[in-house]
């Protein structure tokens, strides 16, 4: 069981009204697609903490961090931007999903694991230093990296972000920081709108046109990613796993299948097995056709769970 399983079911009770597409639907959809297929079994269970306000300070203003603390309702929902609402369970389940990704730091540090897949709700990508924003509230992959490069005392931290959309809150966070490597891949024009024009040499920002398959994604990550990935030599792997850029999800545009996560799953870990002993942890980013979703995920954490 080299492979941490990391959830909470507060991740569940986040919820931001019928119909809207960052759902705990998703959740139950990877864990049932991963109990048919027998691979939850295999897997090391474990079950996220609560992040601190010290560990999100890290990465967050603790203005921001107080003012989302202060919108948390009683009853009801409020609006931290038009994409991201909170009801009164909301702040517990970011804090846990951020929580999931530090203890999956802690874990593959230990070698009490190789590496994590962290089930978790909300997403984090798109929160930046001090704003929520498409469906984020903290950026738990954000916290995870400088967690890593304080507690662990790391000098090296990548993250492979291959969301559909660019995970514009991580690069904020880390555009001045070159201990944090960040490889993107995104569909351009799209929301939120950047990454085309950004980035520098420890930001690898990938745009891919509408319709882009594949074909594309793969020659983008052996073209631009693995060679600076080489280069940077990373001590640690996070991954912002969004799997929205599956053909089957309309928000997305793009058209990868469950064989294209595999393949960069597989690339990851040669990195990883390079230079950061096989230490990687995955988050859940975006991905709304569940069923895809459910499929997805799955191919990724049996590339995971293989040596």
């Amino acid at each position: 069981m080299h492979t941490a399983y990391i959830t909470h079911p507060a991740c569940l009770k986040h919820d931001m009204g019928e119909g809207h597409p960052e759902s705990p639907a998703r959740m139950h959809a990877i864990e049932d697609q991963l109990i048919a297929s027998g691979l939850l079994d295999f897997l090391s269970h474990h079950e996220a903490p609560q992040a601190s306000k010290t560990a999100l300070a890290r990465v967050h203003t603790t203005e921001y961090i107080d003012w989302v603390f202060s919108q948390s309702p009683s009853t009801g929902v409020v609006e931290l931007d038009g994409d991201t609402l909170m009801n009164p369970y909301s702040l517990n389940a970011a804090l846990h999903a951020a929580g999931a990704v530090i203890k999956g730091v802690d874990l593959v540090m230990s070698g009490q694991v190789k590496n994590a897949f962290c089930n978790i709700r909300p997403p984090g990508h798109h929160a930046g230093r001090s704003r929520a924003s498409g469906f984020c509230i903290f950026n738990n992959v954000a916290a995870a990296a400088a967690y890593a490069l304080e507690h662990h005392g790391l000098q090296r931290v990548a993250i492979a972000d291959f969301d559909v959309h660019h995970g514009d809150g991580t690069e904020d966070i880390f555009h001045d920081d070159p201990r944090v490597m960040l490889c993107s891949t995104f569909r351009h024009p799209y929301y939120p709108y950047s990454g085309a024009e950004t980035g520098n040499n420890h930001i690898i920002n990938v745009p891919l046109i509408a319709g882009s398959s594949g074909v594309e994604f793969r020659a983008a990550v052996t073209k631009h990613w693995l060679p600076a990935l080489t280069y940077f030599q990373p001590q640690l792997l996070l991954i912002s796993a969004g799997f929205d850029a599956h053909w089957e999800d309309d928000m997305g545009g793009l058209a990868l299948r469950e064989a294209d996560y595999f393949w960069v799953t597989e690339q990851l870990k040669d990195i990883a097995k390079q230079h950061a002993n096989g230490r990687i942890v995955s988050a859940l980013e975006g991905g709304y056709a569940l069923h895809a979703l459910g499929r997805s995920v799955m191919a990724h954490i049996k590339s995971l769970s293989e040596l």
